[in-house]
């Protein structure tokens, strides 16, 4: 019954005039609503496919990256989906010659900032420092519509709630991209020696974790002052450019799930990431424990016996 509506349904569009579908329906639709729509039928399928219209919703959606016309439905596709696993990268010794980022930073749907930042990645600086990309100058700062509230735990939740966030990565090489970021903050919390608020976006890769941290500032209205990226191992260190870009590239090139699931997925993997974080730090601190009991029971033993042979000697 289900089956025979949909037919019904599909032929009666089928019957009106593509202009005014692609200009008054098509047009209405966001990106995830367009792509079920072109499996519908092949008519539908080909109003869809038009490049135009996905160039629009990918300058809508990410008005960053308004100058990106190569293929955008496939862009959009790869931008919109969610990593589910890494792929694995082979030609290591052949990077891109620059990594772009593409960054839109929005507040209750309204964009506070939106920015391209390209990064060369093959200088001998880059291979070997630990990777930091920078999207705000540190002596300038953005304003933006955000009150801070009474309390620190009220400004904490309405950035996690109301604060969005995409960083897109391009390989302008291969013509892929993705997207780091969990679309709304992972964590929310305010440095007590600064005063300052931090909200981290972050997509975990194995066993590193891309982090972009947001840090506002400003008693009655904030502003931001920070939005950086950096690649973290699970002990705290922070991958070099040269490290870093295998991981992105295999982000850019692994499998890919549902877009719709990112926020509770890069939740939960964030939280998971942490845990195993906590545990690795608890592990080493026993073992160091351990190994400083050993050095002083060495170290009394030692003494104990000097102290006994001079006893003894005499």
């Amino acid at each position: 019954m289900a089956g025979s509506s949909s037919s019904t349904v599909t032929e009666l569009i089928s019957t009106v005039h593509p202009d005014i579908v692609e200009a008054h329906i098509l047009t209405r639709l966001d990106g995830p609503t367009l792509a079920s729509v072109s499996c519908a039928s092949t008519h539908l399928h080909k109003l869809a496919s038009n490049e135009i219209l996905w160039s629009k919703i990918c300058s809508s959606t990410w008005p960053s990256t308004a100058t990106i016309s190569h293929n955008p439905r496939s862009f959009f596709s790869d931008v919109y989906s969610v990593l589910d696993t890494a792929g694995s990268v082979s030609d290591l010794d052949r990077p891109f010659p620059e990594l772009i980022s593409a960054v839109d930073l929005h507040y209750r749907g309204k964009l506070i900032l939106s920015r391209v930042v390209k990064t060369e990645t093959t200088t001998a600086w880059f291979r070997s420092s630990p990777l930091r990309i920078d999207l705000v100058d540190a002596k300038d700062s953005v304003e933006t519509p955000i009150k801070r509230g009474r309390w620190t735990e009220d400004t904490c939740h309405d950035l996690e709630q109301d604060l969005t966030l995409s960083w897109i990565v391009i390989n302008p090489n291969g013509k892929r991209a993705a997207n780091l970021s969990s679309h709304r903050p992972v964590s929310v919390q305010r440095n007590w020696l600064s005063g300052e608020v931090e909200a981290k976006f972050a997509t975990v890769v194995g066993s590193v974790e891309c982090v972009i941290t947001v840090v506002t500032c400003g008693e009655e209205e904030m502003h931001v002052k920070e939005v950086s990226l950096k690649v973290e191992e699970m002990e705290g260190t922070c991958l070099n450019g040269k490290d870093s870009l295998v991981i992105l590239r295999s982000v850019m090139e692994g499998k890919r799930g549902n877009g719709r699931r990112r926020e509770v997925e890069s939740k939960r993997r964030h939280e998971e990431f942490m845990k195993k974080k906590r545990e690795a730090k608890e592990k080493k601190m026993k073992i160091e424990w351990v190994f400083d009991i050993l050095t002083v029971a060495v170290g009394v033993l030692g003494f104990g016996t000097l102290v006994g042979f001079c006893l003894w000697s005499r």
